[in-house]
């Protein structure tokens, strides 16, 4: 008796644990019944974003409804987006959320903008679709229909321009650049190492440097150097008005200033070398740097002692003169000039780098050997 008893209850076990594998299977299983549909933003929606607004200012939000899967459950959705024509070949994961909506503001959507592949400044096309999954084990995921918008992101990069030239081998793409001060402004500066024939060359729509785009060379006859300064200063014309090259001699480190609205540009002759009562000189001559084509930065091998700032530590001068000279206010390894003397941490051989490569961006390095 007692094992007719137990086989009933080993049987009764059976069925109970088969029923909740079924139920788990159903539960696994769910069949999608009805993608979202995206209800805000209105197809053709236009958005220009506005680099001089709040960046944390509501600039999108999307609305869908619920996805259905026949029975109650907790749905993801996420939100991609892509370039208008590419039908989603390389979707970029905008949102994630179980929520039927998202806002983003000026900042977000413009990364998620430049992220999905538009321009800047450049008004593109860009899709907008939610795809929805319960996230278990053979739940097919729903995709809504797509909706398109049109949208202007920007940039926060200053704008530049290139200096191709017989110093680099006359190629657009890995030219040295000038930057503007500004969005809108015209006036280009950077230091280029130049060695004779070179010109100023504009980006594309859409940022790139290629031979084709708008570019200055020298107006009339080539300037030569002041015999007591050695600037060059000269005169810009555009391709469409016959120009040639401008010209640098002697070839060097210059300061390069460009106008493209003013039609005028200047070559500075400089160099660089290191100050300071960490130095062997100590505060009354500079160690010259050497300038490496390679990196396009200006190095130095030099014993230094540790001196503390901000009274004490190294600076960087220009022609062996105060008139300029930079410092790391902040010590943050960005330079500006005039700021605070650099530390240097402990007795030793130092490798220095001074990088002015990055137009208006200027940077440096103290590597102990």
């Amino acid at each position: 008796m007692k094992n007719i008893f137990k086989v009933l209850f080993l049987s009764i076990l059976l069925v109970t644990i088969a029923s909740c594998d079924n139920e788990d299977t159903v539960q696994l299983t769910l069949a999608p019944q009805g993608s979202g549909v995206i209800t805000e933003p209105a197809q053709g929606t236009t958005i220009v974003l506005n680099p001089e607004e709040s960046q944390l200012n509501p600039a999108l939000t999307i609305n869908w409804t619920s996805s259905s899967y026949g029975t109650p459950t907790e749905i993801t959705y996420n939100v991609e987006v892509a370039l208008t024509g590419t039908d989603f070949a390389e979707p970029f994961l905008a949102a994630s959320t179980v929520n039927r909506y998202v806002t983003w503001n000026i900042g977000e959507l413009n990364s998620i903008a430049v992220s999905a592949g538009l321009s800047p400044f450049i008004e593109g096309e860009m899709d907008i679709r939610v795809v929805s999954t319960v996230g278990t084990t053979g739940s097919q995921p729903q995709i809504s229909e797509t909706v398109i918008i049109f949208v202007t992101p920007f940039t926060t990069d200053l704008p530049k321009i290139a200096v191709p030239g017989n110093h680099q081998g006359w190629d657009p793409a890995t030219a040295q650049l000038l930057a503007s001060s500004g969005f809108g402004e015209t006036d280009y500066e950077g230091y280029v190492w130049l060695d004779g024939e070179f010109k100023f060359l504009a980006p594309n729509e859409t940022g790139g440097f290629f031979w084709g785009n708008t570019d200055w060379g020298n107006a009339g006859t080539i300037p030569t150097a002041d015999e007591e300064t050695g600037v060059i200063s000269g005169t810009l014309e555009d391709v469409a008005d016959g120009e040639v090259n401008c010209f640098a001699n002697p070839a060097g480190y210059y300061f390069v200033e460009a106008d493209t609205e003013a039609l005028t540009y200047s070559l500075t002759p400089f160099s660089w070398g290191l100050i300071g009562n960490a130095t062997p000189t100590g505060w009354d001559s500079d160690t010259n740097m050497i300038y490496d084509a390679e990196t396009r930065t200006l190095k130095l091998t030099i014993n230094l002692t540790q001196q503390d700032a901000p009274d004490n530590g190294i600076k960087f001068r220009a022609n062996d003169s105060w008139d300029l000279n930079l410092g790391d206010t902040g010590a943050d390894g960005t330079l500006e000039e005039g700021g605070t003397n650099i530390g240097v941490p402990s007795d030793g051989n130092y490798t220095v780098t001074l990088d002015l490569s990055n137009p208006r961006e200027y940077t440096y390095s103290l590597v102990k050997n």
